[in-house]
């Protein structure tokens, strides 16, 4: 009995088993890595390299590209080193300026560009402005900026009368003074005359007739005791024209302060305290009762007249 003849073989199964898996395998494994990276460049110079050579690439290409690379970090970097360089430049200059500004400045101020050419006292009104800048004369053609407030002081001991001071420089060779001058409240007398002294009992000068306008003070202790205390911040409360009409003050202790007027009126102060308000209710009395011979304002709100 014959076999039947095998049926056709189909198209897909006519190539060898071999081809098969050759074809699956190429549609599988993915493309090479260099023809990836080529057929996707990341700059405009490796995008012409892969259309002129659209096949593989070669050594000559490799090199190519690398030394592109290389170009174009150098540009980067030189960019950025110039734009560091200006900058840093800039800072230096600006620095370098104000460097120069301080220490110009300094040393103008110390040089004899502003020395002391006219020294000005302002505020005295007692001490003789003439006399304190001849005592200041020392300073003249010294720098504004090396006057010694201690070389000034010390020259200053001689004015009793100068309480406190300020020295001004104005460039470029001025020196302003500027004084307040203790404010005298009366007369101690002595074996040695009258001693006008002011609040804080400092003495400012000796006479042998007691100055006209300085009442006399009378007080037990001297000037360091707590009555004269008493005295100074009564005699600086007083109103001026009570003040000019002051020929003594007498106190045993602070709280027996009693003033004597020109016109022979006796007035009993007391203590220092409410000396404002006793002040204002002795005026207003005085301008009542200008007949009053006593007037007791140590209780400030109930006068009495006598």
């Amino acid at each position: 009995m014959r076999r039947p003849a095998p049926l056709p073989t189909p198209p897909d199964e006519a190539e060898s088993v071999p081809a098969r898996s050759e074809r699956r395998r190429a549609e599988t494994e993915p493309a090479d890595p260099v023809e990836l990276s080529h057929a996707d460049p990341d700059t405009e110079e490796d995008a012409a390299l892969a259309d002129e050579h659209s096949g593989e690439l070669t050594a000559r290409d490799v090199w190519r590209a690398a030394r592109a690379r290389r170009r174009r970090l150098r540009a980067e970097i030189r960019r950025f080193t110039q734009r560091s360089r200006r900058r840093r430049m800039i800072w230096l200059g600006a620095l370098g300026a104000v460097v120069l500004l301080i220490g110009g400045s300094v040393i103008a101020a110390y040089s004899p560009l502003f020395a002391v050419e006219k020294i000005t006292v302002v505020g005295a009104s007692t001490v003789d402005p003439a006399a304190v800048e001849a005592a200041l004369a020392d300073q003249i053609g010294t720098p504004l900026a090396l006057v010694d407030d201690g070389d000034v002081k010390a020259a200053l001991v001689a004015f009793p009368l100068i309480e406190t001071y300020a020295l001004e420089a104005k460039p470029p060779h001025d020196l302003t003074l500027r004084i307040v001058e203790r404010t005298p409240i009366g007369v101690i007398e002595s074996d040695a005359g009258y001693t006008l002294v002011d609040a804080a009992g400092v003495a400012l000068t000796t006479t042998a007739e007691p100055p006209e306008g300085q009442p006399v003070l009378s007080v037990d202790g001297g000037v360091e005791s707590d009555a004269f205390e008493s005295v100074g911040l009564v005699v600086r409360s007083l109103p001026k024209d009570v003040r000019a009409a002051l020929t003594e003050v007498t106190a045993t202790t602070l709280d027996d302060v009693t003033l004597t007027l020109s016109s022979g009126v006796t007035v009993v102060w007391g203590s220092s305290e409410d000396s404002a308000l006793k002040s204002v209710t002795l005026s207003s009395v005085l301008t009542a009762r200008p007949d009053a011979q006593t007037i007791d304002v140590s209780s400030y709100q109930v006068p009495v007249v006598g």
